[in-house]
Order: structure tokens, then sequence, then C-alpha cells
């Protein structure tokens, strides 16, 4: 089943989307909430009745008196349009690998150990269409280009072999990075924050686990959890720069949810990101780039460019890069050694 999120009448609607057709939750079932927030709220009280909805739809017998929308007709935005939290985790090693070579440093062996993750601003999710950013973020702009997954029930101490039954659906995330702002303040020591709080963007739809069964594969040697052979792409303004895999995954989705819940409630309508894929980023790809050829030319996201997310049954995820109209700059306070 596929869900999406979009603005009518100055608020966030839920749909089931069906061949190009949105179809308004509450119109198809009047039980139904009509948001994503009621929706993952009571999840265990509306997916059956929902799936079954979704069901009868695709065999072209619709439930209700409810009329489909074309989904290029209206304004989608993130599928879970307001997220009780946002986490982002690291979940390929491959990424991690080539990030650490090209700072010509060696793989850091906890990596291997056990997952890790860091909360990010869950009041700066945002869906598809334009990315505003100030000029300091313009400073070496990224995408990353990564798979997010939402929590649908709460818990606290999950184990990895029940974590995956907590999991909603999955949906293209691109964790926005502005990389001067980042590098600067992690010579502090903590995590990155105004490198990364600027947004991040999931969409365009949330997909149930049910959708991807075809596309199921192993978890890798000594992991545990749900794992899905889905091609992940990058394209800036037509031209590919990034592909990967969402099998690649080294930790699990069901394995970083365990972390995450281990002493702590976890929530609906959490938003939890895989991580980087391999090559999945222009950090990564201009280091690459500069180890093999010191005259390498980097490149970065600038104001006009079109990023283009795809991942094979999670759609695709398209945004304009916006220039905000002011100088104002962090980086010209810091203060004189």
């Amino acid at each position: 089943m596929k869900l999406v999120s979009y603005l009518r009448e100055e608020t966030d609607q839920l749909a089931i989307l069906v061949d190009g057709l949105l179809y308004n939750t509450q119109e198809l079932y009047p039980d139904l909430p009509n948001n994503m927030g009621m929706f993952l709220m009571m999840w265990e009280d509306v997916i059956d009745i929902t799936k079954r909805a979704d069901a009868l739809l695709k065999e072209g017998k619709n439930p209700s008196s409810a009329i489909g929308i074309p989904v290029n007709s209206v304004q989608l935005l993130s599928p879970v349009p307001f997220p009780t939290s946002c986490r982002d985790g690291y979940a390929f090693r491959q990424h991690v690998a080539a990030a650490r070579r090209n700072r010509k440093v060696p793989m850091i062996p906890e990596f291997d150990q056990y997952p890790i993750f860091y909360f990010t601003n869950h009041n700066a999710i945002q869906g598809p269409g334009e990315i505003v950013c100030m000029p300091d973020h313009f400073e070496k702009l990224d995408f990353e280009l990564e798979v997010a997954i939402v929590i649908c029930k709460a818990g606290r101490n999950i184990t990895a072999a029940e974590a995956d039954d907590y999991i909603g659906g999955y949906m293209i995330m691109n964790d926005m990075s502005a990389r001067t702002l980042q590098m600067e303040e992690m010579l502090l020591n903590l995590g990155p924050a105004k490198g990364k709080d600027f947004s991040t963007v999931v969409g365009p739809m949330l997909v149930t686990a049910d959708e991807l069964e075809p596309l199921k594969v192993p978890a890798k040697d000594g992991h545990t959890g749900n794992n899905f052979n889905l091609k992940m792409t990058c394209k800036v303004n037509g031209i590919p720069v990034s592909e990967g895999n969402m099998g690649d995954m080294d930790w699990t989705f069901a394995e970083i949810v365990e972390r995450c819940a281990y002493g702590v409630n976890i929530l609906p309508g959490d938003i939890i990101g895989s991580g980087t894929v391999g090559t999945g980023c222009f950090l990564e790809l201009n280091g690459t780039g500069k180890l093999n050829d010191p005259d390498y030319t980097e490149q970065w996201l600038q104001p006009g460019d079109v990023v283009e997310m795809e991942v094979t049954g999670l759609g695709t995820l398209s945004n304009t890069i916006v220039k905000e109209d002011t100088d104002f700059s962090l980086l010209a306070l810091k203060k004189k050694a």
C-alpha cells in the first residue's frame, strides 16, 4: 500500500495512491483518520481496513463514492508531515569506509560492533518541492541518498527480532547537508547540528512492507531483520551522480530500531533514516575523485539545481534548490582567535 500526504485546504490530507490517483482515507471509510499523524497513532485499529480498501481499488472496485484525484494535480507534502522525532542512522559500510579512506584514516572497527544514529530537526522535515537555503548552506551544499522508515506503534526495549513489526513503511530520504558548517562544528566533538538542521526531505510516499515483499533479500550474515533489493539512484539536473542499493545495508532497520528503543520509548511518527548509501553524496564522490586525481573539480549543489532521487518501489523524490534572499551569515560571526 502506498500512502500520500498532500495539501488540501491549507492542511495535510492523507490518501491512498493507486494507479496515479489519490483516494482520501475518510472518504473511503468515515472511520479512517484524514491525516497521517492520527493514522499512525491508530495504526493497529485502521491498517487492516485500509489495506482492504487498497486491494479493492487495485481490482478496480471502489469501496465507496470516493473520487480519485490525479496525484500530479496536488502539492505533495512529506508522507509524515509532523513527525514526533527524526533520527538518522549509519548503516552502509561502503559509504563509511570510502569516506574514511578518502580522509586517509583507517576504517573504524566500532562500525561493525553496533549501529549508531544521531537526532536531527524533526521540525525541518519536508516533502517534494523547493529547499530554501541560507548563504552558509551553499558553502559545500550536499545531498545524501537514503531510505527512511516511520514507526507505527509505541514500544520500548524492542529486540531486533521483533522490531520489523514496529515499522509502518518505507520512503526515500534526502538528508541535506551544509558541509562547511558541519565540519567546523564537529571539530568540537559533538554530532552535526547547524550543518544538518535546515532541511531533511522524505517522500514522495510511504510504502508498506507488504508492497515490497517480492523484493525481500536476506540480511547480511550475522544480522537480523528485513532487507530489500531496492535500487537507489540520484540525479542532479538530470545527470546521474549516485547509484546504490538498499540491500547493501550492513545494519538492518530492525537492528537500528533495537538500539533506538533501548531504555527509551519510540513513538508512532518517529522517522529513522538509513544513513547514506555508498556513493550517495558529493562529500564521498568528491573525496574519491580527489584521491584519484588531485586536479579533480569538486561539485556541490547550487541555486536552481534539481535533485531527483529514485528508489525501486518507493517512487521518485524531486526537489529544487532555492537561495534565501539574505546575506546573513553565521560563518561571518565567528570570533577571532
